[in-house]
Order: structure tokens, then C-alpha cells, then sequence
């Protein structure tokens, strides 16, 4: 079976929002559209707690883009967002829901942070979406969602690695661009690892994806 996977489509990343991606509203219409043709739609949510050691806020003199070390790892610190309770962290308003099975919460340990859908940046806590993926027998995964460059990127890579076939959407992405061009680099970075990239309207074409339920459309 095919699931779809949309990746942290919450307000905070959203224009308005504390680390607001640019044009991250754009792919709101593009999950709506697609959720109608997949076996299983899943999502994640940052869920982070006040005090996580990739805000800025947190440190003295610190800013955002600034880098720590943060679990072993180099940390980009980050504004304060998708915090566990807030309405930054809630998924988008205008997010369809109703074929959502599951949500998978990502960043809840403060002392550690979590691009991945599948586990945290030290790879030691596994958000049970793996787990998951393997008891209901889904093989293939696409991918969409927010941000391109970082949780996408790390949950294709995981994904990939994890022996599911990968699939990424690319008009149903969009990227923070930290640096020019990183967004474009993820793409080959994911493409290097054997993941494929399509679009949506390819797979609004093909034959081997659920047919969207008659009237459904107009309502998306």
C-alpha cells in the first residue's frame, strides 16, 4: 500500500508564523487534492517543549542561524516555534483532516532536536512512525510537506534508508533557504540516495492511485 506523508503543516511554518517558510501555504491545496488518493494519509507535527535546546531564546547572546552543539550534533538554533499546546503548533486551519489515521509528534526531547518523520538528529528515538509503517504493511512512501531542506530532506533520507520506496512531491514542498540554492541541493541530495521526485499532477494522472470519491473534488 501507497501512504501519504505530510511533513510539520503547521501555522508556525506558515506566513504569520515564527519561522514562517516562504510560499508554505502554497502546498495547503496540493495535500488536500492528493490525500483523496492514497491508501493512508499520516502526518507530523514539531511538538516541542518551551525549553528546547534549538531556540535561541534559550541561550545568552544567541541567535537564530547561529550554530550549537546540541546532543553531539551541530545545531542551527532556531525562533521559538511549534511549541507543545500552542496554536504555532497547531496543524493548518485550512488542512483537510478527515483521512489523517495518525499524527506523529517530532522535537519533544529538549535536549535534542528532530527533522526526521522517523527519529531524532542523534538517531537514538524513534517517534513510532517506522514501527507503524510496518504494522500496517505500507511499503511506498510520498513525501510533502514543510520544510524541504530539513524535515523533508531527513525524513526521505530516513525513509529511504529504512528500505521503503521514497517518493517526494515536489510542488507540494517548499524550502526555509537559509542559503540560496539549499533547497536544490536537498533535491539531489535525496534524489543521490535513490529517492524519486514527482509531481502532483503525475500522480493525479496515473492509473495507481486511488480515484478520488465522486463530488470529494469540489470540496478540496
Amino acid at each position: 500500500m501507497k501512504a501519504l506523508l505530510l511533513v510539520d503543516l503547521q501555522n508556525d511554518f506558515l506566513p504569520g508564523g515564527s519561522l514562517a517558510v516562504p510560499e508554505g501555504d502554497d502546498v495547503i491545496p496540493v495535500a488536500n487534492l492528493l490525500q483523496l488518493h492514497f491508501d493512508r494519509v499520516i502526518a507530523t507535527q514539531d511538538w516541542h517543549p518551551v525549553d528546547h535546546g534549538s531556540f535561541a531564546a534559550n541561550y545568552v547572546d544567541m541567535q537564530p542561524g547561529e550554530l550549537v552543539e546540541l546532543a553531539g550534533q551541530s545545531q542551527i538554533l532556531w525562533p521559538v516555534h511549534c511549541v507543545q499546546g500552542t496554536q504555532g503548533a497547531e496543524l493548518a486551519p485550512d488542512l483537510e483532516r478527515s483521512k489523517i489515521e495518525k499524527v506523529f509528534f517530532k522535537g519533544v526531547d529538549p535536549q535534542v532536536d528532530s527533522y526526521s518523520a522517523f527519529f531524532d538528529n542523534a538517531a537514538q528515538r524513534s517517534t513510532g512512525l517506522a514501527e507503524y509503517l510496518r504494522a500496517t504493511r505500507i511499503s511506498e512512501v510520498f513525501i510533502m510537506g514543510l520544510a524541504t531542506d530539513y524535515c523533508v530532506k531527513f525524513s526521505a533520507l530516513d525513509a529511504a534508508q529504512l528500505g521503503l520506496r521514497t517518493t517526494i512531491i515536489e510542488d507540494g514542498c517548499r524550502g526555509v533557504e537559509l542559503a540560496e540554492g539549499d533547497s536544490k541541493r536537498a533535491f539531489d541530495a535525496m534524489q543521490q540516495a535513490g529517492v524519486d521526485v514527482v509531481s502532483s499532477s503525475e500522480i493525479l494522472a496515473s492509473s495507481n492511485f486511488l480515484p478520488a470519491a465522486e463530488g470529494m473534488l469540489a470540496s478540496v
